[in-house]
């Protein structure tokens, strides 16, 4: 993936079949390397890889990033917080989900 490829992250398109490297996930961002060390840390998002010079991140990691930046800037949370407003997001998401399949039956 070249810089190029990432104009879609950044227009909204994410391509769950894509991954990004550690700097492509901070570039499409705009964030430090220690931050999304820290996401993962607090297990907000979770690379797939071992180390850290091989993490990969999903469309769904970029999404939940974006996520927690706004939540940061917006609400001033602080890391645990993010992640349990972003469960609890995730939660009700699943939720209406059902609720609009109990609706249709």
């Amino acid at each position: 993936m070249n810089s190029h490829d990432l104009l879609p992250v950044h227009t909204g398109t994410v391509i769950e079949d894509d991954s990004l490297t550690l700097e492509q996930l901070c570039h499409a961002c705009d964030v430090q390397t220690d931050w999304v060390i820290s996401l993962v840390e607090e297990s907000i998002i979770e690379p797939q890889g071992n180390e850290i010079h091989v993490w990969r991140f999903s469309g769904a990691s970029l999404v939940r990033v974006r996520s927690a930046l706004r939540l940061q800037r917006d609400l001033g949370l602080n890391l645990a917080g993010i992640a349990l407003a972003l469960d609890l997001m995730e939660e009700l998401e699943k939720l209406r989900a059902q609720l609009k399949i109990v609706r249709h039956d």
